[in-house]
């Protein structure tokens, strides 16, 4: 197991689309309806599901950790169906899967691939829509929506990412701070003011100072709200009453000093977080790496609760980034790879295999949970509590806040590419260089004029 900063942070950055920065340009494409071509997908018929399967495969995969991980989970696979051979391949998907599918040279039979990469693929993909839909009730409303083309599902879905409020236990009570009445983001601006008067050295809140992953963040803070970037037609809804309570929030926060604006997990963030200048993370799941992994003197002091609400009452929790399997159109051995991935994603022992302890995470892989509801049991825990979170159990808690997360809105195709705007413009507004309104307007014309009409 590698369980070094840069190679874990490589497979974060991959498992959320950061790795698309150097394919795209900036950031992250995404599923949105009209967001390929207008050719017609292959539609997959589903396969006889006989433990006499013959065949082999090709499966792509991220190297690092989920690599590891994976390769364990095929092994049972492999139990089941004895006839198929796997090749199972760890490669640089963000920079060799688009291309091979427009080629359509050496394609593998499936791979793993961001859920907001899939939608700008989709001509070249299998429609799965028919072999999903006997578990389409019983996957998250959001994985269903993002993978997702034209009333179409190109995608298996897999992970589920909960964004929740990280938070120092320690410096919490010392404060006088009672985590549990950080009901809605008001609560969390007086609790950092509190915690700020008891130490003006600390900025308690953390914002990224990195565009994409910024963006990333806001769009878990908008679908916590129910809504995105695009309606359903389309058409943008940046300037909205959703995105200006957020952008709002971020303004006062930075206007009140209350903020650590660094880039994520590298050192200084690293340090300010171990040196109590960082005491809330509203962030996805995965940032549960960081105590078991990179964080120091303060390794057992964190803690995760359910994000707060924007308005009383409201969802406590948005999604943040996330992965499913796709099947390339020109495939040799589809109906094979649809074998395995179900048998990964929908049966047991696979998805338990992929999320119960194993030798890379002894505890069990606690960065998501499975979009397939039936595996996400209260009482019947993946992962087990977490030493680096003071034996904290993450699972029940990440469980319930991924029941209240919305369904998405269509992610725009140009996702991508509006990180140059809107993500940037972001960065300006927590440099207090931009003001809500200016956010909006600048992002919400350049990204009409230089992507939408465009595309």
């Amino acid at each position: 197991m590698s369980t070094s900063p840069i190679a874990r942070r490589g497979f974060l950055k991959g498992a959320l689309g950061v790795g698309a920065l150097a394919a795209t340009g900036g950031a992250l494409t995404a599923c949105a309806p009209g967001g390929g071509s207008s050719a017609a997908p292959s539609k997959l018929a589903k396969p006889t599901a006989s433990a006499a399967a013959k065949g082999e495969i090709t499966i792509w995969n991220r190297s690092g950790d989920l690599f590891k991980v994976f390769d364990a989970a095929i092994g049972k696979f492999r139990e089941a169906y004895p006839g198929i051979k796997v090749h199972h391949m760890a490669v640089d998907i963000d920079a060799k899967l688009a291309n091979t599918l427009i080629t359509g040279t050496d394609v593998p039979d499936g791979s793993f691939w961001d859920d907001a990469k899939i939608g700008g693929q989709a001509e070249h993909l299998y429609d799965l829509t028919d072999l999903i839909g006997p578990y389409r009730e019983q996957i998250a409303p959001y994985k269903v929506s993002v993978n997702t083309v034209g009333g179409r599902m190109y995608g298996v879905p897999w992970d589920l990412d909960p964004g929740l409020l990280w938070y120092r236990e320690d410096i919490l009570q010392e404060a006088g701070v009672d985590p549990a009445g950080l009901a809605t983001y008001d609560d969390l601006l007086a609790a950092s003011r509190t915690i700020k008067e008891k130490n003006p050295d600390s900025r308690p809140i953390h914002l990224d100072k990195n565009p994409f992953l910024s963006q990333l963040w806001l769009e878990m803070l908008a679908n916590q709200q129910g809504t995105g970037l695009t309606d359903e037609k389309g058409m943008l809804r940046l300037d909205s009453a959703e995105y200006r309570r957020i952008l709002g929030w971020i303004k006062t926060a930075v206007s009140d000093g209350l903020v650590t604006h660094a880039p994520y997990l590298e050192p200084t963030d690293v340090n300010t977080l171990d040196n109590g200048q960082q005491v809330f993370v509203p962030w996805a799941i995965w940032w549960s790496f960081a105590p078991q992994q990179l964080l120091k003197s303060t390794k057992g002091k964190w803690r995760a609760a359910p994000l707060p609400a924007w308005t009383p009452g409201g969802a406590r929790s948005g999604a943040m980034g996330g992965s499913s399997f796709v099947i390339p159109s020109k495939a040799k051995n589809p109906e094979l790879a649809w074998l395995l991935y179900e048998f990964l994603c929908f049966k047991e022992p696979g998805y338990t295999a992929l999320y119960g302890p194993n030798s890379v995470y002894p505890a069990g892989l606690s960065t998501s949970v499975p979009s397939f509801t039936p595996a996400l049991q209260p009482d019947k825990p993946l992962f087990k509590p977490i030493d680096a979170l003071g034996g904290q159990d993450l699972w029940k808690i990440a469980v319930d806040a991924a029941a209240t997360i919305p369904a998405a809105g269509p992610i725009p195709s140009w996702w991508a590419q509006s990180v140059d705007y809107l993500g940037n413009n972001l960065q300006h507004l927590m440099e207090g260089k931009m003001s809500p309104d200016d956010v909006i307007g600048d992002s919400t014309k350049k990204i009409q004029r230089n992507l939408i009409d465009r595309s």
